[in-house]
């Protein structure tokens, strides 16, 4: 196949919006809070009375593991699954009546973890090496 084919184009795609959406929600949000976990478990938003240290767990779990997961392109439906539901939270529950803008990021992660839902990981994922 060529560079300039569309599969290929379209692979590549899938790729760059894992490693963009993923990567900066691992290295943005995710790993700043699990370096900072102490001091925000106190505070952190709980909008379901979970305690503000487990919520906090649950979006670090969500923003870390599932992060990296998505980058890797391993199981990455699944992972996706935290990852939307944090979003859709952040957006429509700890900021929902704020300003649009607000609460925009979380929306635009929202967005890109869906769409990777519906497409899946493309084939440079792990989720797609063949040993046989």
């Amino acid at each position: 196949m060529l560079l300039n084919s569309e599969p290929i184009a379209e692979e590549f795609g899938y790729l760059m919006l894992r490693v963009s959406a993923g990567g900066t929600m691992f290295w943005q949000h995710g790993w700043p809070k699990l370096m900072h976990f102490s001091e925000r478990m106190d505070s952190f938003a709980d909008p379901f009375g979970l305690g503000s240290a487990l919520s906090l767990v649950l979006i670090v779990f969500a923003e870390v593991v599932c992060a990296a997961l998505v980058v890797l392109g391993f199981w990455t439906r699944a992972a996706l699954i935290p990852l939307i539901i944090g979003m859709a939270v952040i957006a429509f529950m700890v900021k929902g009546d704020a300003d649009f803008r607000e609460k925009e990021l979380a929306l635009v992660y929202l967005f890109a973890f869906v769409t990777l839902l519906f497409t899946g990981s493309g084939r440079f994922a792990i989720d797609r090496i063949s040993f046989s």
